[in-house]
């Protein structure tokens, strides 16, 4: 063991541990979920250190030997090293303190180790003094939580584009097959299978555009502002500084926040990315549970599509196959939208200077996208390229629409066409047939008017 002290006295730390005091405090105060912070936070986090570093250097507070030292030491950290040195619970201190320290006394030791000390030799080389230095938990935890996301936002945006191009190969596959439209879940004019699948891919598309846009919001950064928003104990030029490096360590087009006050009070840009990922959930939901509607049967439902078969549905029925890749990505997407319920909380309840609980928005955005990011991949591989179209069917259910009567309207007015309609549901036999029979078409008219590829052409997409 060796002693560590920090204000509130001394401890026996592990002399095998790269973490210190303070971490060991936070494991016993917070043992609550058993689930540490995710690999992307700890990168992230490391990150803003060495860039923190470099700054220091670069503006002549720090030492060459020290800050040298805990650039390599982050760097390591940010490569995946030490990643079990990293214990503080996803629920912890507010505002990520406890996080901050665990992240400071790791890399100072291992710092110290580097320049050929023992671990523990803070008056060298501290967490506080060194390793912290030019920061606060205040603005270095968002700051990580901003590129943390953004990294995993990346991945999704290609997940969802993979997405969108399934559904539209499945759009043109079925182009030109027809079938009942329903609105209210009643028969309604008919659209084709290709139109229905195209719209997903639109909604899809048009939810990653809002990922995307809400994404690049998370560019602006709080760092500098250390306690307050005001900079205090930070050098002129620190800003700046520590921005350029970490946009040279990360690739990306980062930026100081506008109004750094405005960046440690407010979390509306986490809440606006949540709300674009809810926004994502949403249509998600709607998509899976229309495949389950299109698919269900096979003998009392619509059965209009047929999914893919990849496991059996029943510990009790044979021969029963469930829409599992449907339902479990309901069951995500369920999961996102009380996420960015436990968001929406947590972003309402900063006070004055400071919103305390960005542990908390951070868990449930990286725990969102890396859900999406693990299950979209197999949703699309297992679920939308193999769906197939029950081509009989689908043309059983529109030839029997009483909705086609509306293509009268236009020769017989409302009210014969709802009498058509009627007498084609109790008669149950084709609009066409009865109107031909009424001498209100001729075949040739009947062909023309009831081209159901034909109806479907109208529709307008600005590709």
């Amino acid at each position: 063991m060796r002693q560590e002290r920090d204000s509130l006295g001394m401890r026996d730390v592990p002399d095998e541990v790269y973490y210190g005091i303070q971490t060991l405090r936070a494991v016993e105060n917070f043992p609550v979920t058993g689930r540490r912070e995710p690999p992307e936070l700890v990168r992230a986090y490391a990150l803003v250190k060495e860039a923190a570093a470099l700054a220091n250097m670069e503006l002549g507070v720090l030492d060459r030997p020290r800050g040298e030292a805990i650039v390599a030491a982050a760097a390591e950290v940010a490569s995946g090293k030490l990643a079990d040195q990293f214990p503080v619970d996803i629920f912890q201190a507010g505002a990520g303190t406890s996080f901050n320290m665990n992240m400071n006394e790791v890399i100072a030791n291992r710092a110290l180790e580097i320049l050929g000390r023992r671990r523990g030799e803070y008056e060298f080389l501290g967490p506080n003094d060194h390793v912290n230095l030019s920061q606060s938990s205040n603005d270095t935890f968002p700051t990580a939580s901003h590129l943390a996301v953004i990294g995993e936002a990346d991945s999704l945006l290609v997940r969802l584009r993979e997405l969108v191009f399934a559904l539209e190969r499945k759009g043109n596959d079925f182009r030109s097959l027809p079938k009942t439209g329903r609105t209210h879940l009643m028969d309604a004019l008919p659209v084709t299978l290709g139109d229905e699948f195209d719209a997903y891919g639109a909604a899809i598309a048009r939810a990653t555009m809002r990922i995307r846009e809400r994404r690049n919001g998370l560019l602006e950064l709080p760092i500098g502002g250390t306690a307050t928003g005001t900079g205090a104990n930070s050098p002129r030029g620190y800003r700046d500084a520590v921005i350029h490096y970490l946009s040279r360590l990360t690739g990306l087009p980062l930026f100081s926040a506008l109004d750094s006050l405005e960046a440690l009070q407010s979390r509306s840009q986490m809440a606006a990315f949540s709300g674009a990922l809810r926004e994502l959930a949403l249509e998600l939901i709607r998509i899976a549970n229309d495949l389950r509607l299109m698919g269900s049967g096979p003998t009392s439902g619509l059965d209009e599509i047929l999914l893919p078969a990849v496991q059996p549905g029943s510990s009790i029925m044979p021969g029963k196959v469930n829409p599992v890749m449907a339902e479990c990505l309901d069951m995500v997407a369920f999961q996102i939208i009380g996420n960015d319920a436990a968001l929406s909380l947590a972003v309402q309840a900063g006070q004055l200077e400071l919103n305390v609980m960005t542990p908390l928005m951070t868990h449930t955005i990286l725990d969102s996208l890396g859900m999406l990011n693990r299950y979209l991949p197999a949703f699309t591989a297992r679920c939308i390229d193999g769906i197939q179209a029950n081509d009989l069917r689908l043309m059983s259910y529109v030839g029997m629409n009483p909705a086609l009567a509306t293509l009268l309207t236009s020769r017989i007015g409302y009210l014969r066409a709802a009498r058509i309609a009627e007498e084609s549901m109790e008669k149950r036999r084709p609009v066409r047939d009865l109107a031909i029979e009424k001498g209100i078409l001729s075949e040739e008219e009947a062909d023309a008017l009831f081209d159901l590829e034909e109806i479907s052409r109208n529709r307008y997409r600005k590709d």
